[in-house]
């Protein structure tokens, strides 16, 4: 047997251990994706082979959340594509607006940054105190760091920036505090975002949202976890809600896009119809 090959059954083994194990599902994400992913976590594991590896991870919950850290993706920034959020500021806040209260699901939201740029956003179009954001991802390391709301102050610049482009009303300054080398964001902000663990390779529904929001996350499953993704985006979204997605990824010749009308086509923003 090739040596691509035993690495392949490695992973498969390893994969279906860490979901009978742990819970964690990794099976139906892309193979060129999660096998690039996992031979770095190797490389800085200590281990020689992810056969030498398993025993310990499977039974060691430390050595299984470095593996966590290390195949989950958590490239993020604040205002991430600013011509997506001037879209929703333009084109998506002016509905939700004429509601009394609207809910949204960030899903994948890593550290936060895109969670609070929507809570800005939100903020500016004067919707403080009328909204609750879901923010989830399935590595709660990064989501204890999402919800301390701290950033490195040396990426204020570049987020300042991408504010700016995205139709900012206001000082970005305003929106933290400067200490030291880390940038501390606005109390405020957090004031109306649930952070919360959720897998969407096996977890449920979020129901009744207006808005779901799911970017670049899914360029990394195999089609039949797109698949399901999209599915519990369609069950939680009401009638007339929004569905928000990555550049690479598309309602394009799915059954459920007839259900859909596509505000800004470029940007993947979604309106789901009613009836």
């Amino acid at each position: 047997m090739k040596a691509d090959e035993v690495e392949d059954v490695e992973i498969r083994l390893l994969l279906e251990g860490v979901q009978r194990i742990y819970g964690y599902d990794f099976r139906d994400y892309a193979d060129a994706s999660i096998k690039r992913r996992l031979n770095h976590w190797l490389a800085e594991s200590g281990f020689d082979t992810l056969s030498q590896a398993q025993s310990q991870l499977l039974r060691e919950r430390s050595v299984f959340e470095s593996l966590l850290r290390g195949i989950t993706v958590n490239v993020t920034e604040m205002f991430r594509d600013p011509t997506f959020f001037r879209a929703v500021r333009e084109q998506v806040v002016p509905f939700l607006k004429t509601y009394p209260f609207v809910k949204i699901w960030h899903a994948g939201c890593a550290t936060g940054e895109e969670a609070y740029s929507m809570a800005i956003l939100l903020t500016e179009e004067g919707m403080a105190g009328r909204y609750r954001m879901y923010a989830t991802d399935i590595n709660e390391a990064v989501l204890q760091k999402a919800g301390e709301g701290v950033m490195p102050i040396a990426e204020m610049q570049r987020f300042t920036r991408n504010y700016q482009k995205s139709g900012g009303r206001a000082s970005f300054a305003d929106y933290y505090t400067a200490r030291y080398d880390r940038a501390i964001l606005s109390p405020a902000l957090k004031k109306h975002i649930v952070f919360a663990p959720h897998n969407l390779a096996t977890d449920g529904e979020f129901g009744e949202m207006n808005l779901v929001l799911c970017r670049n996350v899914m360029i990394y499953f195999k089609p039949a976890l797109k698949e399901r993704c999209l599915r519990l985006f369609d069950s939680s979204l009401l009638p007339g809600g929004f569905l928000c997605l990555g550049l690479k990824e598309s309602l394009e010749r799915r059954k459920m896009g007839e259900r859909y009308e596509e505000l800004a086509a470029p940007l993947r923003i979604y309106r789901k119809r009613y009836g």
